[in-house]
């Protein structure tokens, strides 16, 4: 199993014995619980692979950092648990990865780890024809993963 999948395997596990993950907990609440979520997350993912993949900055002229970079893989994981709700942060998202391949990084994949109404919120024509691009323009295949 790739580290990406192993990844994805843990987030499922992690949200499906987190009580009440999938309530609406709306600001500050909801802040901190996906705090609490990610500090975990990275916690196991640090266990699981023997180093730490988090928080990496990619994008050598800016501060950006993305959730997750497996460089190996070529794939950067973004936790963007909230995507259902706004394009705002699909959109941040994709920029931090063009900012990276632009400072050189090679990049081939972007993982959205989302709560579920992802996808259908992203099947909507913006988002598909931002989706073709980047894979048309970048080879930069996105893929959008509802944790159950």
């Amino acid at each position: 199993m790739n580290k990406t999948s192993e990844l994805i395997k843990i987030a499922q596990d992690l949200a499906s014995n987190t009580p009440a993950f999938h309530d609406i907990k709306g600001p500050g609440k909801g802040d901190h619980a996906t705090k609490a979520f990610m500090l975990e997350m990275q916690k196991l993912a640090h266990d699981a692979f023997g180093y730490d993949y988090s928080e990496k900055k990619i994008s050598r002229p800016t501060n950006f950092a993305v959730d997750f970079w497996f460089p190996d893989e070529m794939t950067v994981v973004e936790f963007a648990l909230t995507l259902r709700n706004s394009s705002s942060e699909f959109h941040k998202d994709i920029f931090k990865v063009l900012l990276s391949v632009d400072s050189g990084e090679k990049v081939n994949r972007l993982v959205f780890i989302s709560k579920p109404g992802a996808i259908k919120r992203h099947s909507e024509p913006a988002s598909k024809a931002i989706t073709n691009w980047l894979k048309k323009k970048y080879e930069i295949e996105i893929t959008i993963i509802e944790l159950k």
